[in-house]
């Protein structure tokens, strides 16, 4: 995992940014979503989302944003990698630092991303229960995924 990135917490500046990171992070891992469906997702990402959640982001050395997480009281909503990032313990720490600072226990999960379902899985949650349709109405089967009991140590 890479140690110069650090966690912030983005500012409306840094929406742009984030917007960017989401559609490349998009089209790497939904390549089952259409172009018009992902260009009403980011004017919602942009108009509404980023500001329903608490945000917070990994920044590299220069300042640029690698991935980011949003979530609201016990759940996570949202987790992008920069699609060169992936593979290199971000997702991770993000996803560690929301169950560390914001006690996040469940999720949703598209169901047809194969890879974001097996790292969630791979991280500790499992699927308990299933949507025939996201949150827009839209046939892309949802996965409600909750954190399994952690044992002391």
């Amino acid at each position: 995992m890479p140690h110069d990135s650090v966690i912030y917490l983005p500012k409306t500046y840094d929406y742009a940014e984030l917007a960017r990171l989401w559609e490349e992070s998009v089209r790497a891992t939904h390549d089952f979503l259409p172009d018009d469906y992902i260009a009403l997702l980011k004017r919602l990402l942009l108009t509404q989302y980023l500001d329903a959640v608490n945000l917070f982001c990994l920044r590299d050395t220069h300042l640029n944003i690698k991935g980011f997480a949003g979530t609201t009281p016990g759940k996570l909503e949202m987790l992008f990698i920069a699609p060169q990032c992936r593979g290199q313990g971000l997702g991770k720490r993000l996803l560690n630092y929301a169950i560390e600072q914001f006690d996040i226990t469940e999720l949703d999960v598209n169901e047809q991303n194969l890879q974001a379902l097996g790292f969630y899985i791979s991280q500790g949650f499992e699927v308990a229960g299933r949507a025939e349709l996201d949150g827009l109405g839209r046939p892309y089967p949802m996965l409600q995924m909750k954190l399994r009991m952690r044992t002391p140590h």
